[in-house]
């Protein structure tokens, strides 16, 4: 199982990402996908994740900016981030996760990808 994720990158407040995560060796309907980031010095936080019914949650300090999906043609899930603060400045990983509901509990996650970061200036 691979994840590569991408579309970080330094965006002024307000502004929009939209990042990928592109996954090889699994299937999109067998795992929920989750979208995780960690800023410097500070615990690694879930912030949305689709699971393998399509179910969409997202944590409440991103609700209403944030939207996951996913393209099962294309094996990748995506996060859509508008409004962006400073505050959302950290390390995103994308995550696999055999469980059949939406969890964002970072321990139930198998499989990580190698991280993109996003930075966002005042």
């Amino acid at each position: 199982v691979q994840l590569q994720a991408s579309g970080g990158g330094l965006v002024q407040a307000d502004g929009s990402l939209r990042l990928s995560c592109q996954a090889s060796g699994l299937s999109l309907y067998s795992y929920t996908m989750g979208w995780f980031r960690q800023a410097p010095g500070k615990e690694r936080e879930g912030v949305a994740c689709i699971s393998r019914g399509g179910s969409a949650y997202a944590v409440d300090s991103v609700k209403g900016r944030f939207t996951i999906s996913r393209d099962i043609d294309k094996n990748t899930v995506y996060l859509q981030m508008n409004s962006l603060k400073p505050e959302d400045t950290g390390v995103y990983y994308c995550a696999a996760t055999t469980r059949n509901t939406a969890t964002m509990t970072t321990d139930l996650y198998n499989y990580w990808g190698q991280g993109t970061q996003v930075t966002v200036s005042s």
